[in-house]
């Protein structure tokens, strides 16, 4: 008989390969992981965790099961949300960058803005089949859709706009030139007007104008007034698709807009004819990507806008589209960070006369 009590055991390389099965568990895994961290934010977990708690002091005070806290808390733990003291009982604390956007108490909170993206995509799970079935549901009415972006400006909007999209607009502007020297920005589709509020508190030559439906400028408004930017940043109240968004910019700031614009050329030749020459525009929008590793997060984040008649363009096409417009000089950067899913950005610019 073959002896096999001797040396060391070398298994096949196929057991430590990944199954072609584990992208299929593993997104099914992280619907897990979503209705776990969807809990702890719903119950205010990230409140008590600025400092090393045990499982049974939390549980004590959210009123849970011990041990099933104790398996929550090292769920959050393996999303890389949590540190963990290994000691008995075990101990947990918010990472500094978890309780910079997940502590209610946090000026950059965003846990509102992730109960509710949350609440969309279950829903969105939930509509598939109906979209599959049916094509795309009919259009909402206009008057619920503008109260719809007003509510989502005073919330969602407004925690990520504080949170990620101001930060990430003055880090672009701040490395073009032009913006420095810039008078005049129009923010279209602004939402509550964080991201022109930071440009204007960067740059105190700037004046900026908020674009938006009626009832999501008086959001802005409120933003502009308790910034305290009233005269150097205001609103101008109307739907893109038909009113008129002023002229004579040299910044404009477009950000996820063109996703619900039927005729994108049309748009671009306005944007085009509002910039002064010399004037730049910078558009962030998702794109679909070939490479499988930059498209998955696009596709999930984007299925339902898709099924809904919205545009998310293939890469590459938008600057192509830029450049029909006549801008010249566009650059093009990729997985740009952005909240829910990276996006591409543009920066195209109008050529000087002469």
């Amino acid at each position: 008989m073959l002896d096999r009590s001797q040396g060391d055991v070398v298994l096949p390389e196929q057991l430590l390969q990944s199954h072609a099965l584990q992208a299929c568990w593993d997104a099914q895994l992280a619907g897990l992981s979503a209705d776990a961290l969807n809990l702890a934010l719903g119950y205010g977990v990230f409140a008590h965790l600025d400092q090393f708690i045990a499982a049974q002091e939390l549980a004590l005070v959210l009123k849970w099961d011990a041990d099933n806290t104790a398996y929550l808390l090292e769920l959050l733990w393996s999303l890389e949300l949590l540190e963990c003291q290994w000691t008995c009982p075990r101990r947990y604390r918010s990472l500094p960058q978890t309780a910079r956007y997940l502590n209610p108490g946090s000026a950059q909170y965003c846990g509102d803005a992730l109960l509710f993206r949350h609440g969309v995509l279950r829903q969105v799970g939930n509509q598939l089949e109906e979209l599959l079935r049916n094509g795309k549901s009919p259009p909402a009415d206009s008057a619920l859709i503008q109260q719809g972006w007003a509510a989502a400006a005073r919330s969602q909007i407004a925690q990520e706009q504080t949170a990620v999209t101001a930060e990430v607009a003055c880090e672009i502007f701040g490395a073009v030139p032009q913006f420095w020297r810039a008078q005049r920005l129009l923010d279209l589709g602004g939402g509550p007007g964080l991201v022109a509020i930071a440009l204007a508190q960067e740059q105190q030559d700037l004046n900026a104008v908020v674009f938006e439906y009626e009832a999501a400028a008086a959001v802005a408004q409120q933003k502009i007034l308790d910034a305290g930017l009233e005269t150097r940043v205001s609103t101008l109240a109307g739907d893109l698709l038909v009113d008129d968004f002023g002229a004579d910019y040299d910044l404009i700031w477009c950000s996820s807009v063109l996703h619900f614009v039927p005729d994108i050329p049309a748009l671009l030749a306005r944007l085009y004819r509002a910039l002064r020459p010399g004037g730049v525009l910078v558009c962030c929008h998702a794109e679909v990507h070939k490479e499988v590793s930059k498209a998955k997060r696009i596709l999930h984040y984007y299925l339902h806008m898709r099924m809904q008649g919205r545009q998310v363009l293939p890469e590459g096409q938008l600057a192509q589209l830029l450049e029909q417009a006549g801008f010249d000089e566009v650059q093009q950067f990729d997985e740009v960070r952005f909240p829910v899913a990276p996006v591409t950005a543009l920066i195209a610019r109008k050529a000087c006369k002469g």
